[in-house]
């Protein structure tokens, strides 16, 4: 959907990183008994459609993941000129695959897929040098207010929150675009 975005709309695209649950250890935590009862009411059914309409995969996290690596490491990929292309293969991992975006290996896998030197990208991540650069623009997330993943910023001024079908987006464009 968002390829199509780019596409017809010829909008440039940024993902940004934000912790949806900053208190989450580095080795992640197990869902709270409020979430699996929300899925077993079927809170995930709208993502599970959407995945379908669009012919994609879908698996539940079974946990809460520390995602701070994988943001560190996208900062890395968009050094190199490859954020937008990590990033999706992240999310393929996750949401497609299940895997967990906190663990060296799946980080590692994903910088390879894209062409980056994963060994390079694990020891500039590991010296900390993008730390206090992620940690800036989740404050600055928190700072506009959003409050969820996804949410997508358009122009700094308008806010489409969750995933949403592609004709939200187009609307949102199209509205913008007249003003």
């Amino acid at each position: 959907m968002v390829e199509r975005l780019k596409t017809e709309y010829q909008i440039e695209l940024e993902w940004r990183p934000f912790y949806l649950r900053p208190d989450t250890p580095s080795e992640g935590m197990d869902l709270p008994d409020y979430v699996l009862q929300a899925r077993a009411n079927g809170s995930e059914n709208h993502l599970e459609k959407l995945a379908q309409q669009h012919n994609l995969p879908f698996v539940s996290t079974k946990r809460f993941y520390n995602t701070r690596l994988a943001h560190e490491a996208t900062e890395y990929a968009r050094q190199h000129g490859k954020a937008n292309e990590f990033h999706k293969l992240m999310f393929h991992k996750v949401y497609a695959e299940g895997q967990n975006p906190s663990e060296w290996a799946v980080i590692r896998a994903v910088a390879h897929e894209v062409g980056l030197d994963a060994e390079d990208m694990q020891s500039v991540v590991e010296s900390g040098k993008y730390t206090d650069e992620v940690a800036g623009q989740v404050q600055r997330a928190y700072q506009i207010g959003v409050s969820g993943v996804p949410t997508y910023v358009i122009n700094d001024k308008y806010a489409v929150v969750g995933a949403q079908p592609y004709e939200v987006f187009k609307n949102a464009l199209m509205q913008i675009l007249q003003k």
